[in-house]
């Protein structure tokens, strides 16, 4: 499907913060839009969004418990090729698995107790190298305002797509060099136009300061590798942000890619994807990404409830990791040449119409293919 070459010109994207793409969203109302819900009886809803320690607590053992194991017989084993496997399962844990809890905790369901949920988001915000406060205001940002373009700014995917960046990412290198900068700019008291756009200036200092603990780590270790003229410091900090990122990149790309954006409903521009159990406890379940986003405070190890309570009224869940790339990689490659193409998933006969708003590019006409 695409759209049609006359009305094309609606929908030239500027991602920048505080550009035209910006000022549009505001005008046509998709900035901080009322987005299309699923029905669920309030009593339902309540039970789904109870929150419980022990589910978090038993995975956050596993999680460090594995990543300590593994890590510590992989120092070890330094100096000798039996060390591999357990990095790569170290940096997986430590790279991947991280971005789920820095997610989680960032919302604060993971975990009943709040200062569980802060304490666990600290860590995995350090592991990803993002700064946790201005973190938080931007995924506050990206779930008010999901892939509308000049407004969210975690839209990992642009129009038209840039496959190298995409491609070098899945070692983390493009996002690496940004974080560092970030890290850098903001030790120094310098927040860029687009983390100023969704910061409060309230909460900048608190930047600042976590910003410099974070450099200071890095500079220890860093330091340590110098001086005992050995690369383990760095594959045990910061490294992992390189060699264990691909799997997080690898489902992270299935939440939004070739789908819609500029629309308020999650069913066009969201995707979820059915996993094995091994990649559902390093994601914690948010391959259950449309259910997340229409319904973003009930707990990770709720989704899958909520998906077959609720999957009458979505798109058909793509069975495998495989089976969402074989829809999303063609999309992107049509993106080369169409930016203005997208995947419009079916619904089934039991669902709601999609919410096409008059000012969204679902809504706009298509011309054949």
């Amino acid at each position: 499907m695409s759209l049609s070459p006359e009305r094309s010109d609606r929908l030239q994207r500027d991602y920048s913060l505080n550009g035209t793409s910006t000022r549009s969203a505001v005008e046509t109302g998709l900035a901080s839009a009322e987005w299309y819900h699923t029905e669920i009886p309030r009593k339902v809803m309540k039970e789904l969004m109870q929150r419980s320690d022990s589910p978090a607590l038993r995975d956050t053992i596993l999680w460090l418990g594995a990543m300590a194991i593994s890590g510590a017989v992989g120092v070890a084993l330094w100096g000798s090729w039996w060390a591999v496997p357990f990095f790569l399962i170290y940096g997986v844990l430590y790279g991947s698995g991280s971005d789920a809890r820095w997610h989680e905790c960032g919302h604060g369901t993971a975990f009943k107790t709040q200062w569980m949920n802060d304490a666990v988001y600290q860590i995995a915000s350090f592991m990803e190298m993002r700064n946790p406060v201005i973190w938080r205001w931007s995924h506050t940002r990206h779930h008010t305002d999901t892939y509308i373009v000049g407004r969210d700014a975690e839209i990992a995917v642009m129009r038209p797509p840039d496959l190298a960046r995409v491609l070098l990412n899945f070692a983390g290198l493009v996002d690496l060099w940004d974080l560092g900068r970030a890290i850098i700019r903001n030790a120094f008291g310098v927040l860029s136009q687009d983390e100023k756009a969704f910061t409060p200036e309230a909460e900048r200092p608190k930047a600042v300061l976590v910003a410099r603990v974070h450099l200071a780590i890095y500079i220890v270790a860093v330091a340590a590798a110098i001086l005992y003229r050995t690369w383990l410091p760095l594959v045990l900090i910061g490294g992992p942000r390189i060699y264990g990122i691909w799997h997080i990149t690898l489902v992270g790309l299935l939440q939004h890619g070739g789908l819609a954006d500029n629309v308020t409903d999650h069913r066009l521009n969201t995707r979820t994807v059915h996993m094995n159990p091994i990649s559902r406890f390093i994601y914690w379940n948010m391959n259950y990404h449309v259910e997340h986003h229409m319904f973003p405070m009930v707990p990770y190890h709720a989704l899958p409830k909520l998906h077959d309570l609720i999957k009458h009224d979505l798109p058909p869940a793509n069975p495998s990791i495989i089976a969402g790339y074989r829809e999303m990689v063609p999309a992107l490659l049509r993106q080369l040449r169409n930016e203005n193409y997208f995947i419009k998933r079916e619904l089934p006969a039991t669902a709601k119409p999609y919410r096409e708003d008059l000012h969204t590019e679902a809504s706009l006409p298509r011309a054949a293919e």
